[in-house]
């Protein structure tokens, strides 16, 4: 009897747990705010001057120009985390932990294959890094598409610029195969305050 009530009991969590899942599945995230996404535009403004400063010839110096925008968007990351943990745990209380994880789970392989990238052709293609700036706005286009379900159906507007902006991109740099600060930092100044504007009004402001 005492084995069959821990059968019961471990059967009632699992249910639980995954009505806890499709409860967060269908519901809007509102994790995302506009005052991280905004600084992580200012931060791919400022990564881009600076290496306008400070880079001679970017072309020349693939590691160390991928390198600064690998260090900028592990800072982003890690403001948005922020935020979204703090704004998912005020807006979703007891389902904060699901709705963050759902989150996640929707980017995650678009960052993956990014990070893969730059490892694959660095070491195997060094001739190819140019191609990296396109290939990484477009990906994060593709996982902004993928989230779509739990964001504002106007995010879309933006999923789609960075695909533009990453076809854009490659087709300015193919002549030359250059690598420029500014072809990588103005989508990503645009695309991040487009993604704040519309999460502004989609929400009705921001009052983290």
């Amino acid at each position: 009897m005492r084995d069959l009530d821990r059968a019961d009991l471990d059967k009632v969590l699992a249910d639980i747990v995954a009505i806890r899942s499709q409860v967060a599945a269908g519901t809007a995230f509102q994790g995302y705010g506009p005052t991280a996404l905004g600084l992580t535009g200012a931060l791919a403004f400022a990564t881009a001057g600076s290496q306008a400063l400070l880079l001679d010839d970017p072309t020349a110096q693939p590691l160390a120009f991928l390198g600064g925008w690998v260090a900028a968007a592990i800072v982003s990351v890690g403001v948005i985390g922020a935020e979204m943990l703090a704004r998912g745990r005020r807006h979703h209380s007891g389902l904060a932990d699901a709705m963050v994880l759902n989150a996640v789970e929707a980017f995650l392989p678009a960052g993956a294959a990014g990070a893969l990238l730059l490892l694959v052709l660095a070491r195997l293609a060094p001739d190819c890094l140019w191609l990296l700036p396109g290939l990484w706005q477009m990906l994060v286009g593709l996982g902004l598409f993928a989230s779509l379900r739990a964001l504002p159906r106007p995010v879309a507007l933006a999923a789609g610029w960075y695909l533009v902006a990453g076809l854009g991109t490659l087709a300015a740099s193919a002549d030359g195969h250059a690598l420029s600060p500014w072809t990588m930092g103005l989508p990503f100044v645009v695309g991040q305050g487009l993604l704040a504007l519309i999460l502004h009004l989609s929400s009705g402001g921001d009052h983290a």
